[in-house]
């Protein structure tokens, strides 16, 4: 599983697993998960975090939304 961004305590990563979704991004800290698709951005599922965390993370996205979707892109060759 491939990290692709750290910010703080929060790791962006996607699973190699992953190709057969559109394009998304998994993002942890601790022993919470969020899942967000990349285009467009919006939350898919998540499990510990409060609404304001969520809402801070999908921030953190869209800034660096090109940045994931190319890494998702490179990894997955689309």
């Amino acid at each position: 599983m491939p990290t692709v961004l750290r910010i703080g305590a929060y790791r962006f990563f996607f699973f190699a697993s992953d190709k057969s979704e559109p394009s998304h991004i998994h993002v942890e800290r601790d022993d919470n998960l969020a899942k967000f698709w990349l285009d467009p951005v919006r939350l898919e599922s998540s499990g510990g975090f409060s609404r304001h965390e969520i809402a801070r993370i999908q921030i953190i996205i869209l800034e660096h939304q090109q940045h994931l979707q190319e890494a998702w892109n490179g990894y997955f060759n689309n």
